[in-house]
């Protein structure tokens, strides 16, 4: 597996397994949400100063986004699509 094919996994494998939206970690790291979809699907080849300010957003050493995954091991499913529900609204009467 090349470098970017490690980094796109181990970003979306890290991220789907705390439970952060794409969306969310792009905003957190202040990069553009597209951007980081980019990044996942290995159409993008981010600068190592780029790659530190995700590790930081996601709480890693910078040297987990280049981990070899195990042999056999399945990518990340991904998250569910769209926004949670907000919750109901209580009527205050």
């Amino acid at each position: 597996m090349n470098a970017r094919a490690l980094v796109a996994w181990n970003v979306r494998r890290i991220r789907v397994e705390r439970g952060i939206p794409q969306e969310q970690l792009a905003y957190d790291a202040g990069i553009d949400r597209s951007y980081m979809g980019r990044i996942e699907q290995k159409k993008e080849n981010p600068t190592i100063d780029l790659l530190d300010r995700i590790a930081v957003t996601l709480g890693i050493h910078l040297s987990e986004l280049f981990a070899e995954p195990a042999r056999g091991a399945m990518p990340p499913k991904p998250m569910p699509r769209g926004r949670k529900p907000a919750p109901p609204c209580r009527n205050r009467t």
